[in-house]
């Protein structure tokens, strides 16, 4: 019986001295966008999720990716998801920096073909790339220290990307300067709505008489000529908007013509508009 107590004593002593000398084992941690830090074990990472096991339970629990971020792994490796975001009012006080994200973006300038309404429906698609024209037109005057993509460049690397007018809202801002390799976005629209007529009309009037050699009247001719004339005037105004590589918009504007138009021309706002954005060197 002695000998018994001995070794039961003898076990319990080596357990007791293996498990205080085994290494302990590290957990795996989970640092949430919000603060939140969660220790235990990974079970699985998928391409949205994680799943995680608190020690000591058998309940897993799953994580959006969009919630966490970075992962310690009990191996030592540290994988980040992505940055916390701030609150909207704490994003609306920093100074937007007018610099590219990627280098080959600096300094570089694309323009969109416009988009025009004609009554407030979609106009010919013709004059909105005719104003791209005239918007690089201007624009390649007065823009030192800036390179800007020509528009057949411009449209022929939309048109491979897949980004036509009426896709364009499933693209960001971003997607369309990494597509086109700049750093800025021209996006402009044109809206040209029929205005008030207006009208003359009048006439005139010719009379001719004949007399004979003794002033006597033989006839007399008459004609008259009636004409009315029409002219329709327009209400013109143009918009724009200027995005950096960063989604981030640093001008938005619009422009209506001072007088209203007799011939629908954007090119007076339009001008007006490009000289007072960021881009324009005199």
């Amino acid at each position: 019986m002695r000998k018994i107590l001995l070794f039961v004593f003898a076990t319990i002593i080596t357990l007791n001295t293996f498990a205080q000398n085994r290494p302990s084992v590290k957990p795996d941690i989970i640092q949430k966008t919000n603060g939140e830090e969660m220790k235990g074990k990974l079970t699985r990472i998928s391409d949205n999720e994680v799943s995680f096991i608190y020690p000591g339970e058998t309940v897993e629990y799953t994580i959006k990716k969009s919630e966490i971020s970075k992962i310690i792994h009990a191996s030592g490796r540290v994988e980040v998801f992505g940055q916390s975001s701030l609150p909207a009012a704490d994003r609306q006080k920093d100074q937007v920096a007018m610099s590219a994200s990627p280098t080959d973006h600096h300094n570089k300038i694309a323009i969109l073909p416009f988009t025009y309404l004609m009554d407030n429906q979609p106009g010919a698609e013709q004059i909105g790339y005719k104003a791209q024209e005239d918007a690089y037109g201007f624009l390649s005057k007065h823009s030192a220290g800036y390179t800007i993509l020509d528009p057949r460049t411009t449209n022929a690397k939309l048109l491979q990307a897949g980004v036509t007018r009426d896709k364009m809202m499933a693209f960001t801002m971003k997607d369309i300067c990494d597509i086109l390799g700049v750093e800025y976005v021209i996006d402009g629209t044109i809206i040209q709505n029929k205005g008030y007529q207006t009208s003359a009309s009048g006439g005139s009037s010719n009379t001719k008489v004949k007399r004979d050699g003794e002033e006597k009247v033989r006839g007399v001719s008459s004609s008259n000529t009636n004409y009315a004339n029409s002219v329709q005037r327009y209400e013109v105004s143009v918009s724009l908007h200027i995005y950096m590589d960063n989604n981030a918009s640093i001008y938005n504007q619009s422009h209506k013509a001072f007088l209203t138009s007799t011939d629908g021309s954007y090119n007076s706002p339009l001008e007006y508009l490009l000289k007072r954005t960021p881009l324009y060197r005199k």
